[in-house]
């Protein structure tokens, strides 16, 4: 159904991970270390990636940095690291998902799934607001007619407010509706992804308006 890369120096970990993702149907790709996971996403297309943080030669941090700048291809990161500002970071540098270890490699599978039907899902129809175009088909943004890079939540978050302008949505409605519920995270994410999602708009951020105490919305006509 898929092609998948794990990245995790944890051969047993490794082998139980992509032992479940093929049970769900999916190719698997595996990589030891950051550098070899990079080699793998320049070579080969990737539908998704599993990442521990904790690897070799470059932490998934950087190895998450580097893949947005090649892929928007949805990101799940696995670690020991429960805090709330590890997992912000990842968030931040553009991992869609998130699971603590030990974790449960059926719910990795669903969560897997879940994130795949987001990405082949959505009407054809392409939308405009201002000098943004959105073409759902290829998942492309264009900026002023000039294709711009945004991390698979940042696309999902744009794409939701485009469909829905000036339709107001709380933080946990937003949360529930692109992250889901069994998200393991704050409504502080949202903020996050707002706000780099805004940076990569520029002026055309603008759109993204914040109601304090209520949440946001999307403006057409500012």
């Amino acid at each position: 159904m898929a092609n998948i890369l794990i990245v995790e120096d944890e051969k047993n970990m490794q082998d139980i991970i992509a032992a479940y993702m093929q049970k769900g149907g999916h190719t698997c790709f595996t990589a030891d270390d950051g550098v070899d996971a990079l080699m793998i996403l320049k070579s080969t297309p990737m539908d998704l990636m599993i990442l521990d943080i904790m690897i070799p030669h470059l932490d998934g941090f950087s190895v998450t940095r580097a893949a947005r700048e090649m892929s928007s291809l949805p990101i799940i990161m696995l670690t020991a690291k429960s805090s709330e500002e590890d997992k912000l970071k990842g968030y931040e540098y553009g991992a869609d998902d998130y699971m603590t270890k030990p974790f449960s490699p059926k719910v990795l599978l669903a969560k897997v799934n879940a994130l795949l039907r987001r990405v082949s899902s959505g009407p054809s129809a392409a939308l405009n607001a201002g000098k943004i175009t959105i073409i759902p088909s290829s998942r492309k943004v264009f900026l002023d007619g000039q294709e711009i890079t945004l991390t698979h939540k940042e696309y999902e978050l744009l794409h939701f407010f485009m469909a829905n302008p000036g339709q107001v949505f709380t933080r946990d409605q937003l949360l529930n509706r692109i992250w889901g519920y069994d998200f393991e995270g704050t409504t502080r994410t949202v903020d996050t992804h707002i706000k780099t999602l805004r940076q990569k708009l520029g002026n055309e951020g603008k759109h993204i308006v914040t109601l304090i105490r209520s949440g946001y919305k999307f403006e057409v006509a500012l």
